[in-house]
């Protein structure tokens, strides 16, 4: 049977993202007694029951058995499920399906535009489609609700690392010199860990021979180090790591800065400003850029976004921080960046982030302005 559309699949470039391979058509159509209304604080849509209104949308035609599994995987993870409706298509009442949303969405004040979302949001989605369905077999809708956040913010990461950066040194890239060949499913739920197949055009002019290699697909995340400019001092947060066990470190506690994932539709500032007060309860008045880089280029997508926020720090050290309901065990420090700068000439601070964060503030730290976001 036909589907009517409402929302975002209204997109072809989404639509066929969502649906998979085959022949898509579409025709307008109307639902009447029914609105569409944005989802409160999201950017979706959702239909719901107004006798005084029409939902203008289309109708999608000769969807395939696959298709329809497709379609079901992405929009029953968020509890839409499917129901008759008759709508007007050419002047003439046609019964078809249509995705009707859970009770108890909260409509938002916004009027939701295709077109306006289609500007902001629709690469990003599409990539996200791409990644679900790269699953095989696709996940259950309980772990589909899972991994959402997480396959958002890789689509968002990879939004974002397409605006790229400048090449004044390095080689200018052009859209061919990287063949993927094959793209293995991906395995692991939080993150990911993918198979690629691949050539890449080398210095000489010639290509590469296809190579084997693993990629952990993680997000881009946003790091702060706080600092206090009228007391001289610097914050950090103690925590528990996966990594250091699994390599055996005999003491698997480290000193980082704040960090955080930066979410699907936030910017790096604003995840930092939220994760400088979610882990430390630090507000930051001023947050100084202290670069972007990929921390381990040669296997992994994570992708980092550095700042020096200024704020004021209080004079205790080794208190309680982070959010207990994302299973966060903190302990934060303050101490006098002489003496942070110390334990990194022993050592013992070994992250990567906050050593680097470390010795950008202590070569710039005369040159920050104290300035109100």
């Amino acid at each position: 049977m036909d589907l009517f559309v409402y929302g975002t699949l209204l997109s072809p470039d989404l639509m066929a993202a969502v649906a998979g391979p085959g022949v898509l058509s579409a025709e307008p159509a109307v639902l009447t007694g029914y609105a569409v209304r944005p989802v409160h604080d999201n950017v979706v849509p959702f239909i719901t029951a107004d006798e005084a209104a029409q939902a203008t949308g289309a109708v999608w035609r000769g969807l395939t058995p696959d298709q329809k599994v497709r379609l079901n995987a992405y929009e029953g993870a968020f509890g839409y499920e499917l129901t008759l409706v008759t709508v007007l298509m050419g002047g003439q009442e046609v019964v078809c399906q249509c995705y009707m949303p859970p009770a108890g969405i909260r409509a938002g004040d916004d009027v939701w535009s295709l077109k306006d979302w289609e500007k902001a949001h629709l690469t990003p989605a599409v990539l996200t489609a791409e990644e679900l369905f790269s699953h095989d077999p696709l996940p259950d809708p309980a772990a589909l609700r899972r991994m959402w956040p997480m396959i958002e913010g890789r689509a968002w990461a990879k939004y974002r690392a397409g605006q790229g950066a400048p090449a004044t040194l390095r080689r200018e890239a052009v859209p061919d010199d990287v063949t993927l060949l094959d793209v293995s499913p991906p395995q692991g739920g939080f993150y990911r860990l993918q198979g690629l197949q691949l050539c890449h055009r080398r210095f000489a002019g010639d290509q590469s021979p296809v190579l084997m290699r693993e990629a952990f697909f993680g997000v881009d995340a946003a790091l702060v180090l706080p600092y206090d400019r009228t007391r001289g001092t610097v914050g950090f947060v103690e925590q528990f790591r996966v990594g250091p066990t699994a390599r055996r470190d005999p003491n698997p506690w480290m000193l980082e800065p704040i960090a955080g994932i930066v979410d699907a539709r936030e910017t790096p500032e604003a995840a930092a400003i939220r994760e400088a007060r979610e882990e430390a309860g630090l507000d930051i008045r001023h947050l100084a850029p202290a670069g972007r880089y990929y921390p381990s280029p040669g296997s992994s997508t994570d992708y980092f976004y550095a700042f020096v926020g200024l704020c004021d720090l209080p004079e205790v050290s080794g208190y309680a921080g982070g959010l207990p309901e994302e299973g966060e065990d903190l302990r934060i420090h303050t101490l006098p960046l002489e003496q942070a700068m110390a334990l990194a000439e022993t050592d013992e601070i070994a992250a990567g982030p906050l050593l680097h964060l470390l010795y950008w503030l202590a070569v710039r730290r005369e040159s920050l302005t104290d300035v109100e976001l």
